[in-house]
This record gives C-alpha cells, sequence and structure tokens, in this order.
C-alpha cells in the first residue's frame, strides 16, 4: 500500500468550537475587550515556555520536567507515545489538529518521524486554540499505550504501562504578532517523564481587509485556506492524523524541492528497500565524511584554479590595454614628429627667402655704387 492510498479527503472547513468566536481586525487577532480595557501587544508578555541552557539538544525539552538528555532510542519512544496521546486527547475532544513543519515532513517520506528530529509540531485553527484555553489549559492527561507493557514485580503479571502529559496553552496565545519571538509557541504538550514536548502553532487570518484567506503562525509561516482545506486525512506512527490538503506545496516552499528528494540527511540514509530512514554505521559516518572532505578539497581547487584562471585573464585584459594605449602613444608621436618636420621645413624655407631677399639687396646696393663711381 502507498501513501498516497492512504490519504482521504475529511473536514472540508476550518474546525468550528461550538461557543467560540474569533474577532478579527487589521493588527490581528484579538478578543473582544471592554471600552476601559487595554489591547494587550506582543511586548507586554514575558517568555513563557522556557528550555535548559546547553547544546542544541537540550533545547528541546521543557525545564520544568527536563532531567538530562535522552538516548537515541528514548527519545524516539517518547516520541511516539508523544503524538499517540496527543491525538488521541485531540480526537476524544472532537478537536482538529493536524501535522506540520518537519513532523509533516516525516509523514511525507514514509509516515513516521524523522529519527534525526527531536520535537514533534502541530497546528491548530485559532478557534480551537481558544477552546483549549478556555476548557482544557493546565489538563495533566493520562494516557495508556494498548501495546507498551511491562512486567509487575509484585503480580508478575504483564501490566500497560500508563503515562502523564501536561497541556500548557500560552497566556500570550491572544497575540498574532511575532513580536520579539519569545512567544511563537502557542501551547505545548509535554511528557511530564522527561519533558520532550510537542509544539502546537496556531494559525488565524490575521489581516482578512489586506490579505483575505492568507492564514499564519506568529513565526512568519502563511498559508493559503486552499493549501490547508479540507483537511487529508491519513496515517502516522499507525494512528489516523490529519495533514494539509496542499502538503507538498507546502513542503516546498518551507524546505524546498531536495527536501523532498535528497536520501541522506543527519547520519542517516534513506532506504528504499525498507522505505526507512536508516542510522548509518560508523564505517559509513567515516566514508561519509572523507568523502565531504574530498569532495570540499575538490571543490577548494576548482575555486582556487577559477580564481587563477580569472586573474590570467584579467592580466591578458590589462596587457592588451597597456599594448594598445603604447601603439596609440607611439603614433601620436610619430605624427607629431612628422608635424614638427614639417613646420620646420616651413620655418627654414622661410629663413632662406629672407637671406635671399637679403642678398639680392646687398647686391643691388653693390651695383647703385658701382655705377655711381664710374
Amino acid at each position: 500500500m502507498t501513501l498516497t492510498s492512504l490519504v482521504t479527503e475529511a473536514s472540508p472547513l476550518p474546525n468550528s468550537i461550538p461557543g467560540t468566536k474569533s474577532v478579527l481586525n487589521a493588527r490581528g487577532w484579538r478578543r473582544k475587550t471592554k471600552p476601559d480595557e487595554k489591547i494587550l501587544e506582543a511586548g507586554d508578555y514575558p517568555k513563557y515556555f522556557h528550555e535548559p541552557e546547553g547544546n542544541d539538544l537540550a533545547h528541546h525539552y521543557d525545564t520544568r520536567y527536563s532531567h538530562g538528555i535522552l538516548s537515541y532510542d528514548e527519545k524516539h519512544d517518547t516520541q511516539i507515545h508523544l503524538i499517540h496521546s496527543y491525538l488521541e486527547f485531540f480526537q476524544n475532544n472532537g478537536m482538529e489538529t493536524w501535522l506540520a513543519h518537519g513532523t509533516l515532513l516525516g509523514w511525507w517520506w514514509n509516515a513516521r518521524m524523522l529519527p534525526w528530529d527531536w520535537d514533534v509540531d502541530t497546528q491548530v485553527s485559532i478557534a480551537t486554540l481558544v477552546y483549549l484555553a478556555e476548557n482544557h489549559n493546565s489538563t495533566v492527561y493520562t494516557y495508556t499505550s494498548a501495546t507498551d507493557t511491562v512486567v509487575n514485580s509484585v503480580t508478575k503479571k504483564e501490566e500497560a504501562i500508563t503515562r502523564q502529559y501536561h497541556l500548557d496553552i500560552n497566556p500570550a496565545h491572544p497575540i498574532r504578532e511575532r513580536g520579539d519571538g519569545d512567544n511563537v509557541i502557542d501551547a505545548r504538550w509535554i511528557d511530564v517523564r522527561n519533558g520532550l514536548y510537542i509544539d502546537i502553532t496556531g494559525v488565524a487570518e490575521t489581516h482578512p481587509q489586506v490579505a483575505p484567506g492568507i492564514w499564519s503562525c506568529k513565526n512568519y509561516h502563511r498559508y493559503r485556506t486552499r493549501d490547508l482545506w479540507p483537511m487529508r486525512e491519513t496515517v502516522y506512527e499507525s494512528v489516523t492524523v490529519k495533514v494539509p490538503y496542499a502538503y507538498e506545496r507546502i513542503l516546498e516552499e518551507e524546505y524546498g524541492e531536495k527536501a523532498l528528494v535528497v536520501g541522506e540527511y543527519q547520519g542517516h540514509k534513506w532506504s528504499g528497500v525498507d522505505h526507512l530512514w536508516v542510522k548509518k554505521t560508523p564505517a559509513e559516518m567515516k566514508q561519509g565524511r572523507l568523502g565531504r572532505q574530498a569532495a570540499g578539497k575538490t571543490k577548494h581547487k576548482q575555486k582556487t584554479e577559477a580564481k587563477r584562471l580569472q586573474k590570467a585573464e584579467e592580466r591578458e585584459k590589462q596587457m592588451a590595454k597597456l599594448k594598445e594605449q603604447k601603439e596609440a602613444k607611439g603614433k601620436e608621436g610619430k605624427e607629431s614628429a612628422k608635424a614638427g618636420e614639417l613646420e620646420k621645413g616651413v620655418d627654414e624655407s622661410e629663413r632662406g627667402s629672407i637671406k635671399d631677399q637679403a642678398k639680392r639687396r646687398r647686391e643691388d646696393g653693390w651695383r647703385r655704387i658701382w655705377k655711381w663711381d664710374n
């Protein structure tokens, strides 16, 4: 069965929660306020969700529940139950949510999580976000896995494992501008055992008068109504989920076409036979590193050679230009010398003519004197 065959049409419109209403204006989504009540801005709220300090991996845990970085296998197991429990909670309460960002990309490849991804991303409509805040904020949800069991140390019998998750809504969720970026996440679904979480962001038709039909979150991700709805119903990690209608267009706009083609990333390679992302062995990692180094050297060499050829070409152009200038200067000098010679000839002829005239005058004078004397 192919992934495409698992996709079906789902809800035709954004989820409508009875008793809730989103108010939109040119400044963004706002709840109705009393005449004397101040409309809050993005800067009015300090950062709500906090992550431990450290490397990039530490930033994928909620500080309140984090006890250190999990192993590769523990992380994967936690994420599976995170998404299962989250989707079960939404389904039980009749609310709509869908996969987004890297989680949607993982679904596109093989309907599973990307093994190198340390967080899970989902989205909800602004109406659902308001409903969550008003009716389910601070819920601690107990989830029992249908397949995950443990042997009881007393009874020696297998028992289903129960886990608890904290749904926490950011108080800044009504503010639909990014601001300083501290509160772009509207809510989290957190595993209280270790702090790994699902980031939940709301999308709203933020500027309906200026840009009708454009939905956006607070982190500059924008979608057309026809790209999101009607949602498609499909399967992800063996459970039913929803994905945006134009999922491929959304992924290409966010990650580029290469993200749907390149079969090697973050120490993993795509196995077309198993239809899985497989973690590379240490030998493969080393070989890949050596290959990248060799490719880097080749690229550097090609770049250096290109620069050398460019400089040589520039030098040739400069020499040709100098030669042209020299030839032009030489030609100009010859023409000047010729003009000088001509001018000199004229001067000499003029001087010769004057001498001849003086000689003739002297001779005439002598003749007159001779005649006089005789």
